[in-house]
């Protein structure tokens, strides 16, 4: 959803200094969360939300959703024996780095927590996480696309439940393509570059951008070209596979680093006031993104006033047309920490908290969340929906639905921060002309393995 992803523009922090192969952190089965007895978890009081039955069990969540006030009323609504009790305990990184000073003490953590699908890992490797199977996870299984479910599980372990996803597209200005008689729609990545030197022949703006502060959205783009960046079993601690000099991500840093030195495409970071100010000015003629950046755009001003009516959007550019790879950029989940004291009821709302009929609706009309529920992704209403942002074209149906349904999931490293950080650094190097992609890729993937045998793995 809109305000999650404008974290990936902040500076990762670097939670797991020492990644605990001998499973530090955790809770006990017999220990109390939310007012139980004996518990390590934060006990479940000072709710942001009101409690309707009082003598239910509490339970405890961290989530940051804009709607969660109107979703947990939803839940606690439909539920006697169960309540939850919410509290924004930071967006995305800020609530992370609580989490893991909980882990740390062995007290304080959440019953369940909100958790981006590409953080999960570093928290499964501590013992942070329960796993869900027990309690019923395959139950919903079905809600979801294959990709989706992959995202979360760790073979037949479930360690979270998917709520909303990012599956990407192009999103372009109608407005600006017409104006610098761009008539072909980019369906391929050269075909994209060919687009841009067009533009930029015609004098027009940047065709794109490449920010160095999204580098989740770089290592998709990586991965659409036939990475894998990581290969991580949780059955398997001490070993991981790292593969960050390969040719494929060679290409793909040295496709984005060639359009940046040719002047086609911007440099600036995104998610910031003078890329926004960009785009509603028309600076950019695309924005490479996911489903959740037409609600993104429409809550920072984008598309309104003179601007309505001139965007749209298209399916990834793809580097094989003949073989089209799906990819994700972003997408929360809800997990149950293992310093719970009720396992039960916490997956129970873990699995049942935003995915009532009334809290999908509402998250999906007023563009919060992309939803993976396939409940959603196959109504009527959903698929046939003319969104507003992009002129009244069927987005949903002709683009992220197929899109998400053609997502084959990934693999994150339990380092996630530290790998962000650290192409952060490539790009930004990129970017400025100190170093070529390819050169990029040998120095990334050399800073990740060392880190890695740093954190006690075995690196293949």
């Amino acid at each position: 959803m809109p305000a999650r992803k404008a974290l990936k523009a902040s500076t990762p922090l670097v939670l797991f200094a020492a990644i605990a192969l001998a499973a530090c952190g955790g809770g006990s089965d017999d220990g109390g969360g939310g007012g139980s007895e004996g518990g390590t978890a934060a006990e479940a009081t000072n709710c942001t939300n009101k409690i309707l039955q009082p003598d239910a069990k509490k339970v405890l969540v961290w989530a940051w959703y804009p709607n969660m006030a109107k979703v947990v009323d939803n839940f606690n609504k439909a539920n006697t024996d169960v309540q939850v009790c919410w509290t924004n305990a930071g967006q995305g990184q800020p609530q992370y780095a609580k989490f893991q000073t909980a882990i740390s003490a062995g007290k304080g953590a959440p019953d369940v927590i909100m958790l981006e699908t590409e953080q999960l890992v570093g928290f499964e490797i501590q013992d942070a996480l329960v796993d869900l199977a027990p309690f019923g996870a395959d139950q919903v299984k079905a809600n979801f696309s294959e990709g989706a479910w992959k995202d979360v599980s760790q073979g037949d372990a479930v360690y979270a439940i998917p709520v909303d996803g990012g599956p990407m597209a192009m999103i372009y200005r109608k407005d600006v393509f017409d104006k610098y008689g761009i008539e072909k729609i980019p369906t391929t990545w050269d075909e994209y570059a060919e687009a841009a030197q067009q533009m930029k022949d015609a004098g027009g703006p940047a065709f794109g951008d490449f920010g160095s502060n999204v580098p989740s959205a770089v290592t998709a783009l990586m991965i659409q070209k036939g990475a894998q960046p990581f290969q991580y079993d949780l059955s398997d601690k001490q070993n991981i596979t790292i593969k960050l000099d390969d040719q494929a991500t060679k290409d793909v840093l040295t496709y984005w680093g060639d359009l940046v030195a040719k002047g086609l495409i911007g440099k600036e970071d995104q998610f910031n006031t003078d890329y926004i100010t960009g785009m509603v000015g028309g600076k950019y003629a695309t924005y490479v993104s996911a489903a959740w950046a037409p609600g993104y755009l429409t809550g920072q001003g984008v598309g309104q006033g003179k601007d309505s009516g001139n965007f749209a959007v298209a399916p990834l550019p793809q580097w094989d047309p003949a073989n089209p790879v799906s990819v994700n950029w972003g997408g929360s989940t809800f997990a149950v920490t293992s310093q719970t004291g009720d396992k039960e009821a916490a997956a129970k709302v873990a699995m049942e908290l935003y995915a009532d009929d009334a809290s999908l609706e509402d998250g999906w009309k007023t563009q919060t969340i992309f939803p993976l529920n396939q409940n959603v992704l196959k109504s009527d209403e959903f698929v046939n929906a003319e969104v507003e942002f992009f002129d009244g074209q069927t987005a949903n149906k002709d683009i992220y639905v197929p899109a998400e349904n053609a997502y084959a999931g990934a693999v994150y490293s339990p380092f996630t921060v530290y790998y962000y950080a650290q192409l952060q650094a490539q790009i930004a190097k990129i970017n400025a002309g100190q170093v070529t992609g390819e050169q990029a890729a040998t120095d990334l993937h050399a800073e990740i393995v060392k880190y890695a045998k740093g954190q006690g793995f075995n690196v293949k």
